[in-house]
């Protein structure tokens, strides 16, 4: 009987996968222990504070994403890569390219997926 909570608690933890920051888009670490982290570093939850305190007394959502220009033409650069490298892959594929290169190709591609997650 008194290994069910311990066996619950690793159940538990390895259950937990790693997800993106909810301020930035990068992957947050979690301990296992408590709530579940939303933010990767003390100045993304800081700058997720203002942005709320920001858009307190209007009519835009308190959990809208506002992207400057600038932001937003990255973001949509980053796409527009992961697009170009899929579209790499899949012409590899169908010309029946070497594993190893199909391999680099799909790494990276992972990489910038990875990075086309980040929203700021």
């Amino acid at each position: 009987m008194a290994r069910l909570p311990l066996v619950c608690a690793l159940v538990a933890a390895a259950t937990r996968r790693p997800h993106p920051c909810a301020w930035c888009g990068r992957e947050v670490i979690d301990t296992g222990m408590g709530r579940r982290r939303q933010y990767c570093r003390q100045s993304c939850r800081q700058r997720a504070y203002e942005h709320r305190s920001s858009l307190r007394g209007t009519t835009i959502p308190e959990n809208a994403v506002v992207l400057s220009a600038e932001e937003a033409a990255a973001l949509s650069d980053r796409a527009f890569a992961v697009r170009c490298a899929a579209e790499d892959v899949a012409t590899a594929l169908d010309e029946e390219a070497p594993p190893g290169e199909v391999r680099q190709l799909v790494a990276q591609l992972t990489d910038l997926a990875r990075d086309a997650e980040r929203l700021r």
